[in-house]
């Protein structure tokens, strides 16, 4: 007769068994199976070293070539813009490129006559009304709002009216005054618009626009279309050279390069955020006030070559 005590033992029996085998099936498969963990284990650490060693090979040529447009820019640009008088506008994004374009642009021989850095503030849609108005109050005498863009556009009509008093006037047009100069720049600084490095030592033949990455934000359309806007005011004008980061939708130099009208007379480089494309943006402005020539260079779309061609 089968009773509890049987089946207290039958189940013992049975657990016991199982443990048994699982002991002797690790113990079995612990050989193999650690020996293939710690290959593969291995494996990936010799991937990932080789990675490593990939990623330091590449920012060690980069660093090279750096270096290699650093020491060959005053061979490249040696009286390339000598005593040409050039403006630097940067855009928030663009700042930390402007100190190595007025590098490579004073290599060349230029005189920088200012810098004037635009604060979001003056691209940001809801302003457009108060530059409307700042435009008409900060008219003067030399520099007036007469003749400027007549619509409700208040980044169209106020970069119109800097872009008078900023840049040199046509033949037969009487220059703005210095005071004038100075009272059309310090109400846009005292407003929050602008903000003035230095003092601006009169107008100029060009402007240098350095400019970085696209905006982000909820109003990054209207923010990266009112950058265009000013700098198309600017290029009607006078001479304009963007020098850029990318050339990805929304940025500044996507704008003018799938622009037709703009793409035939301002210049673009789209890697002023390297020595190299600061050595070209140098030349790209020689090539503006020297041969009055549109190009657009660097490694994005729409760049026609690395550089523009030099004579001889």
């Amino acid at each position: 007769m089968i009773n509890f005590r049987y089946h207290v033992v039958s189940l013992t029996a049975v657990f016991l068994a199982l443990a048994i085998g699982l002991v002797v099936g690790t113990a079995a498969l612990n050989g193999p199976v650690a020996d293939s963990l710690s290959d593969n284990v291995n494996g990936l650490r010799k991937d990932n070293q080789q990675l490593r060693d990939t990623v330091n090979s590449l920012k060690e040529e980069v660093n090279r070539e750096e270096d290699f447009a650093n020491e060959a820019a005053n061979t490249l640009l040696a009286g390339k813009l000598k005593d040409r008088r050039v403006l630097m506008l940067a855009t928030p994004s663009g700042r930390d490129q402007v100190d190595g374009v007025t590098k490579m642009l004073g290599a060349a021989g230029a005189k920088v006559t200012g810098r004037i850095d635009v604060q979001d503030k003056f691209v940001n849609p809801d302003n457009s009304l108060e530059l409307l108005d700042l435009a008409v109050r900060a008219s003067q005498p030399s520099a007036q709002t007469t003749g400027l863009p007549g619509n409700s556009d208040g980044v169209e009509t106020s970069s119109a009216l800097l872009a008078t008093a900023l840049l040199d006037r046509p033949q037969g047009t009487a220059a703005v005054t210095e005071a004038d100069l100075k009272a059309v720049l310090s109400a846009y600084s005292n407003a929050g618009y602008i903000t003035i490095e230095g003092k601006i030592a009169g107008p100029a033949e060009v402007i240098v626009v350095v400019s970085g990455q696209p905006y982000v934000d909820r109003d990054s359309a209207k923010k990266d279309a009112a950058v265009v806007t000013m700098v198309d005011q600017f290029d009607k004008a006078g001479r304009i050279v963007v020098a850029g980061t990318g050339s990805s939708n929304g940025n500044i130099v996507a704008g003018i390069r799938s622009d037709p009208a703009l793409s035939k007379t301002i210049s673009t480089v789209d890697n002023a955020n390297t020595a190299q494309g600061q050595v070209v943006t140098a030349l790209a402005t020689a090539e503006q006030v020297g041969l009055n020539k549109a190009g657009h260079y660097g490694l994005g779309s729409g760049a026609t070559s690395l550089m523009p061609k030099q004579a001889g």
